[in-house]
């Protein structure tokens, strides 16, 4: 009989002597006392970042100061179970865009126009379509749902050029658009938009405005902020976040729900503050599709950069769903010398004439012109003198939904060849099976 009392004591004697005593009285914050940073000045501690990659913890990241999970006590209530997003395999690609200029070069933050016509044409060619604002927040609520694959435009600061460049030509394809005004910005002179301005895009029904801030801080003003203290740094996000909104929605007489970091900047901080204010949906500019899952502080967006053509491609290109080229990215290019087929341009014709018309290039050495084409590699392309075009049929149908060109050459009084003129087009490979 001892003995299988003995056996029944036993474990719970053990179970005894491995359970924590509890804490005692006053103890229970003590880790956190012992933490030497504000909570704005640990967000802060992260390297510093370049406007266009804003910092943020990468995923499974350890806070090594929290060891243990702070305990709850019974009378508090337990938060509920965030409700599991299923994937609904919608995937929305937002653009962001800045400036616009007939004349000035193309930047990092600035598109010539002529440029942005073709990015946009492309858009319209490629037939899937550039959604509202309105039409992605039901969509994010649940509320309706959106084609699989869409786009949403969104341009950031409040340039004037958004009126006098991008507005004909968005309203000419009848897209929506989304500007992300900074109070300070709006009705600034010069190259800012007035709120005359606004106000006729807006009527249009085609533009939405939402919040980039008071002042635009970049980086370094945050954190100067969060130097001064976490009241003070509180202070700065509150007129930064909340400031703003209610100036938009004085001035223009519209809920402000969306919020775009001004230079991409954000950390864990801003997120209460954001919340706070009535901010739902904030925009990064970390590239990425939205997806049903997609935590709505954090929405990704590509910048598209008048300097470089890539992300313009990747900003369109979704996951293929049939064999058709409309699942392929576009690149839009300004070529400097007249091409066939145009860059972007869809084709049907699987055995196309491909060609570059070299007449403007001064002191061009034609024997040395050579072509590549994807998939076949150097072509013996054929020079016509007459015409000033070197020019080289396929000969065998495109089994590619983009094909990339490359055409380079060298002037007669160099030995080194010219940087390429590179574009790409693409091949409705669907269209080539259909009777005619």
């Amino acid at each position: 009989m001892r003995s299988l009392l003995f056996l029944v004591l036993c474990p719970l004697l053990v179970l005894q002597a491995e359970s924590p005593a509890p804490p005692l009285p006053g103890t229970e914050n003590d880790s956190r006392e012992e933490e030497p940073l504000s909570a704005p000045e640990r967000a802060l501690e992260r390297p510093a970042a370049e406007e266009q990659a804003p910092p943020h913890e990468p995923e499974g990241a350890v806070d090594e100061q929290a060891e243990e999970p702070e305990e709850t006590s019974p009378d508090e209530a337990l938060p509920e179970p965030e409700k599991e997003v299923v994937d609904d395999g919608i995937r929305v690609s937002v653009l962001g865009y800045h400036e616009f200029s007939p004349d000035l070069p193309n930047t990092q933050m600035r598109i010539k126009t002529d440029k942005f016509r073709q990015q946009i044409e492309a858009l319209h060619n490629l037939g899937k379509p550039v959604i509202s604002l309105e039409q992605f927040i039901k969509w994010r609520k649940g509320e309706d749902t959106i084609p699989p694959q869409s786009f949403l435009i969104t341009i950031d600061d409040g340039w004037k050029s958004v009126y006098t460049d991008a507005y004909p030509i968005l309203k000419e394809f009848e897209m929506p658009f989304t500007i992300f005004l900074y109070k300070n910005y709006v009705d600034g002179g010069g190259r800012a938009l007035t709120t005359a301005m606004i106000e006729e895009m807006m009527a249009s029904g085609l533009c939405t405005i939402g919040s980039h801030s008071v002042s635009h801080p970049f980086p370094s003003k945050f954190k100067a902020a969060a130097r001064k203290g976490e009241e003070a740094y509180q202070n700065f996000l509150d007129e930064e976040f909340g400031a703003s909104k209610v100036f938009l929605e004085k001035k223009f007489e519209r809920p402000i729900t969306t919020f775009a970091y001004p230079g991409g900047y954000y950390t864990e901080d801003m997120f209460p503050v954001a919340k706070e204010h009535g901010y739902e949906y904030l925009f990064t500019v970390d590239p990425g599709m939205t997806r049903s899952d997609t935590d709505n502080l954090l929405i990704p967006r590509y910048i598209i950069l008048g300097n470089q053509d890539g992300v313009f491609e990747q900003a369109t290109t979704f996951r293929a769903t049939s064999a058709s080229a409309a699942a392929a990215g576009l690149t839009v290019q300004t070529t400097r010398h007249p091409v066939t087929p145009e860059p972007g341009e869809l084709i049907a014709e699987r055995l196309p004439l491909i060609s570059a018309q070299l007449g403007e290039e001064e002191d061009l050495d034609a024997e040395s012109i050579v072509m590549r084409v994807a998939g076949f590699g150097k072509v013996p392309g054929l020079w016509n003198e007459e015409e000033k075009t070197f020019s080289w049929q396929v000969n065998r149908p495109l089994r590619i939904p983009v094909c990339e060109v490359t055409v380079q050459w060298r002037r007669t009084d160099k030995r080194e060849y010219e940087l390429p003129m590179r574009w790409s087009f693409r091949v409705d490979l669907e269209a080539a099976y259909q009777p005619r």
